[in-house]
């Protein structure tokens, strides 16, 4: 059951409100964990550290289903990574993701 906290106290039953939940929801950039393989699919033999990188990607909820939460505007992003080959070699080398920065349902 959801309760009305008092002053600064949380509640594990805390109602958080309807705005909240329609600003979070809504198409927008937002921080994912992206796989580095599926960004780099055609590089087979090497293994990556970390195997995943945090990137401002689109998502979030449109108004209508046959909408879908789309990139306007992006940008490159370069990441330092570790590139490892299981007992041959190790090291590091620069990828470029892309990030979205401008998203739109369209």
């Amino acid at each position: 059951t959801a309760s009305i906290t008092k002053g600064a106290e949380k509640s594990k039953n805390e109602v958080i409100p309807l705005l909240d939940v329609v600003t979070k929801s809504l198409c927008q950039p937002r921080e994912v964990l992206v796989d580095i393989f599926s960004e780099y699919a055609e590089d087979t033999e090497h293994n990556y550290i970390p195997s995943c990188v945090v990137l401002n990607r689109c998502g979030g909820c449109c108004s209508d289903e046959a909408l879908e939460c789309v990139p306007t505007e992006t940008h490159n992003v370069t990441m330092e990574v570790i590139r490892h080959r299981p007992m041959v070699q190790q090291r590091r080398i620069l990828l470029s993701f892309t990030e979205h920065t401008s998203c739109i349902c369209r």
